[in-house]
């Protein structure tokens, strides 16, 4: 049932972008359940549907367990507010944000957090390496960007989107992960399936002093396997496709106000 607040928000909305809005809003609320946003920090982002130069992204100064449908602010490629939102947009958010959605037209979704696995993951030479199921997605398909201090220059954005290419995951070099789906669920995955690879690769190394080297399988199997992941085999479907209405049922059994 549709409450007064959600009809209020809707009015002047499409329908589409309303959908799209409430699927960010969970986007955001499930990366706080996980306990991978950074308080007011870090910035999930969304193509407002029928447009290649708009984003959804974050009201500045909420926290990600407060974000509602409503609350997210539609801004453009520059970072200029294209609403009366009475919220601030982080220059971060759109200098990586802005920069990916204008080169990545497949990515709806843009997704970047600073968890402590993706941050000491992304320092590490090699990345994320196939020590698992949950690595093996990513086997040679994440990408590398170079730390350059805090993203807001706007000269960075293009170093962004060479250093990214077609890859579905970039590490940002000690600083977090970005991952990019063609809807919030498929970006959401990924983050979650790069959350439990990280740790499982954190937990073998510190066990290398006296479990000794661990087994990785060879390069062959690793790509088989995350061509399995990309290309579908078997009943395996797209990320978020098959979990994604399973995560809206557990918010809106737990906390429905996502949707205002």
């Amino acid at each position: 049932m549709t409450s007064p607040a959600q009809a209020s928000a809707q009015r002047d909305i499409p329908a589409a972008e309303w959908r799209m809005r409430v699927d960010l809003a969970a986007c955001y609320r499930l990366v706080a359940r996980l306990g991978l946003d950074d308080m007011i920090y870090n910035h999930i982002s969304a193509r407002v549907p029928g447009t290649r130069d708009q984003f959804l992204i974050n009201p500045y100064g909420l926290l990600f367990e407060e974000i509602t449908a409503s609350s997210l602010v539609r801004i453009d490629l520059e970072g200029r507010k294209l609403d009366d939102s009475p919220f601030d947009v982080n220059v971060a958010a759109f200098v990586i944000h802005g920069a990916i959605h204008s080169a990545r037209h497949d990515a709806q979704c843009v997704l970047h957090t600073h968890s402590n696995a993706s941050v000491a993951i992304s320092a590490q030479r090699d990345g994320l390496l196939p020590l698992s199921q949950f690595a093996m997605r990513f086997y040679r398909r994440q990408a590398f960007h170079a730390y350059e201090g805090v993203a807001i220059d706007i000269a960075e954005q293009q170093r962004l989107i060479d250093d990214l290419g077609e890859h579905p995951v970039m590490l940002m070099r000690n600083h977090g992960v970005l991952t990019l789906g063609r809807t919030p669920a498929e970006a959401f995955m990924l983050l979650y399936y790069f959350e439990r690879a990280a740790r499982i690769q954190l937990d073998i190394q510190a066990a290398i002093a006296t479990a000794g080297e661990p087994v990785v399988p060879d390069p062959a199997t690793s790509e088989y396997a995350a061509r399995q992941f990309w290309e579908q085999h078997g009943d395996i479907l797209i990320a978020g496709e098959r979990e994604w209405p399973a995560l809206l049922r557990k918010l809106d059994r737990d906390t429905p106000d996502y949707r205002d």
